[in-house]
C-alpha cells in the first residue's frame, strides 16, 4: 500500500472533491404556502423550478390567504408565502414571521357563467334574480367582490359564500348556481366549461399578490431563490399566460 505525504495529500484532495460533488440543494424540500387562485400557475412554476434545481422538491399548500396567514402565524412550518392580497401578508409581517414582501402579480374579478352564457349576463346588475356564488367576505376574493358591488351601487346577495375561489367556481361547475364571482385566472383555467364576463367595477377591486421568504424557513436559501424566481422573466410569462397582470 502506498503511503507517505504525497499519498496523504492526494487523499485529502479526493475527500474534498467528494464532499463538494453535490449541491447544497440536494434532496431538499421547499414548502410554499400559496393562495388558491395561484394553483395552476404556481404549480407550473414549481415544476420549472424543480427542473432547474437538481434534488429539490417543491411542495404546495394551496388555500385561502386568510387561512394560510393564520397557519403561518400559529407556527406552521413553511418556506415561502404567496398571498392574494396585501392585508393577509401584513398579518404575517406584523407577527414577525416575514419582512419585505414583493408584489409579483395582479388579478381582477370576472363573472363566470356556463359556456354559452345561457342567462345572457353582461354585468353585475344581471346577477339580480340569479343564483350566484361568491367567496366569503374574509378571504381576498370575497373582499374584492364586495368592493366591486359597492362600486356598482348594486345590492347583491349570493346564495352561497365559499371558503376560497376554487370552491366558489366549483359551485358553478357542478351546476348548483347560475354564475360565480371569481378571478379572471380561475375562469381561464376552466375555459372549456365556463365563459368569463368582464365588468368595469372590477377595476375598483384589483388584488395585489405579494410573495416573501419566511423568517423561520427551514430552507432559507431555497426560499430566497424561489421568491426571486417568481419575480423573474420565466415565471412572469407563466403568470401572464394564466391571466395575471404584471405589477
Amino acid at each position: 500500500m502506498r503511503t507517505g505525504p504525497a499519498f496523504a495529500t492526494a487523499a485529502l484532495m479526493l475527500t474534498g472533491l467528494t464532499a463538494c460533488g453535490g449541491t447544497d440543494d440536494a434532496d431538499a424540500t421547499l414548502t410554499v404556502f400559496a393562495a388558491a387562485s395561484l394553483t395552476e400557475a404556481v404549480t407550473e412554476i414549481g415544476e420549472q423550478f424543480e427542473a432547474e434545481h437538481d434534488g429539490v422538491t417543491v411542495e404546495f399548500n394551496f388555500a385561502a390567504s386568510s387561512d394560510l396567514a393564520a397557519q403561518i402565524t400559529e407556527g406552521a412550518p413553511a418556506d415561502v408565502f404567496a398571498s392574494a392580497d396585501e392585508a393577509n401578508m401584513d398579518k404575517v409581517v406584523d407577527a414577525g414571521a416575514a419582512d419585505a414582501p414583493e408584489t409579483f402579480a395582479l388579478n381582477q374579478l370576472v363573472i363566470a357563467v356556463p359556456a354559452g352564457n345561457p342567462e345572457n349576463v353582461t354585468g353585475l346588475a344581471d346577477l339580480d334574480g340569479l343564483d350566484f356564488a361568491a367567496c366569503a367576505p374574509e378571504v381576498p376574493c370575497g373582499t374584492a367582490a364586495q368592493t366591486a358591488a359597492d362600486a356598482s351601487g348594486t345590492d347583491l346577495t349570493p346564495v352561497t359564500y365559499e371558503a376560497d375561489v376554487k370552491s366558489t367556481l366549483q359551485k358553478l361547475l357542478l351546476g348548483e348556481v347560475d354564475a360565480a364571482l371569481v378571478y379572471r385566472t380561475d375562469a381561464i383555467a376552466a375555459a372549456d366549461a365556463v365563459d368569463a364576463v368582464e365588468f368595469p367595477e372590477s377595476a375598483a377591486a384589483v388584488n395585489t399578490y405579494p410573495i416573501t421568504a419566511l423568517d423561520e424557513a427551514p430552507e432559507t436559501d431555497l426560499a430566497d431563490q424561489f421568491t426571486a424566481y417568481v419575480l423573474g422573466e420565466d415565471a412572469q410569462a407563466i403568470l401572464e399566460t394564466a391571466g395575471f397582470q404584471q405589477p
